[in-house]
């Protein structure tokens, strides 16, 4: 199919992106990489008016440390996060997830923004940023602000920015690596397919305790949460197997996420349970067997 009709615009700097946003308001689209926006359009499922392509926009893709924080600019490609050294030292399970999205040329033409924008709670990004607890800068007509990523995610491809909104910074704090442990799990069909469901754990290690605890799950509900319960419960307890595994029953006990045509709800809680008890054991360098 193809998509209907619309008026397209390709600024070249913010400024004429937000005159076009107030401009047409609901009525305007956003297109950044466009993985998910274009196959959307192509089915009629996004009927946009207006099309505003922000390739052209300079100053929107970059990956930098500052203020003690990573900063990665919204039009920075899936693939420059996977492989940049910046993301490896500083979150190594961002550039991990990065990894993992789709294929190569969905992660060489996708971008961070667009994925944070779309809001899919099944995708790897989202579930990351809520993980880790980063911050996402938005640009308006009253100028920027900054919106705590446990307050961006609203539903099910719907977020906290306006019409008038142009997500421009995402901003992670620094993991340090002595004492922090982390990982990422996901199960799809096959790889390159959406994940049925996802985890993300990271954890400061104390000797031989949990320090503070986050775990991230995708999959679970209409957008990604954190396992608040199976965080508070952990935290502070000694590192052990079967404290992780009664985390893991916590953090599956989270799942929301009704049945469809690609899982039941009781097998999504399944998958959380096994994939967190899996990201939690290897987060703290504990063995690990496949059952």
């Amino acid at each position: 199919m193809k998509p209907s009709k619309f008026e397209y615009f390709a600024p070249t700097d913010t400024s004429e992106v937000i005159a076009l946003l107030s401009r047409y308001g609901d009525q305007a689209k956003l297109l950044a990489g466009g993985q998910s926006l274009v196959p959307l359009m192509n089915l009629r499922l996004a009927d946009p008016a207006v099309l505003i392509d922000l390739n052209r926009v300079d100053g929107l893709a970059y990956i930098r440390e500052e203020g003690g924080q990573l900063c990665i600019g919204a039009m920075t490609p899936h693939f420059k996060i996977e492989e940049s050294d910046l993301v490896r030292k500083w979150s190594p399970m961002l550039a991990y997830a990065a990894s993992l999205i789709g294929y190569p040329a969905i992660r060489h033409r996708g971008t961070i923004g667009g994925s944070l924008a779309h809001a899919d709670p099944v995708s790897e990004l989202p579930c990351i940023v809520r993980t880790l607890d980063a911050q996402i800068m938005a640009l308006g007509e009253d100028g920027m602000r900054i919106i705590p990523a446990a307050d961006f995610f609203d539903s099910f491809l719907v977020t906290a920015l306006k019409p008038v909104d142009l997500l421009v910074e995402i901003r992670f704090p620094l993991q340090e690596s002595e004492g922090f442990g982390w990982d990422f799990q996901e199960f799809a069909r096959k790889t390159g397919d959406f994940a049925l469901a996802a985890v993300a754990a990271a954890t400061d290690i104390v000797g031989d305790t949990f320090g503070r605890v986050r775990i991230g799950l995708a999959g679970a509900a209409s957008r990604p949460l954190r396992a608040t319960e199976a965080e508070q419960w952990l935290s502070g307890r000694t590192i052990a197997l079967d404290a992780i595994t009664r985390a893991a029953e916590m953090a599956a006990a989270e799942v929301r996420t009704p049945s469809d045509a690609h899982a039941s709800q009781e097998y999504r809680r399944h998958l959380v349970r096994v994939l967190a008890e899996r990201a939690l054991i290897r987060a703290t360098g504990l063995s690990w067997q496949a059952p």
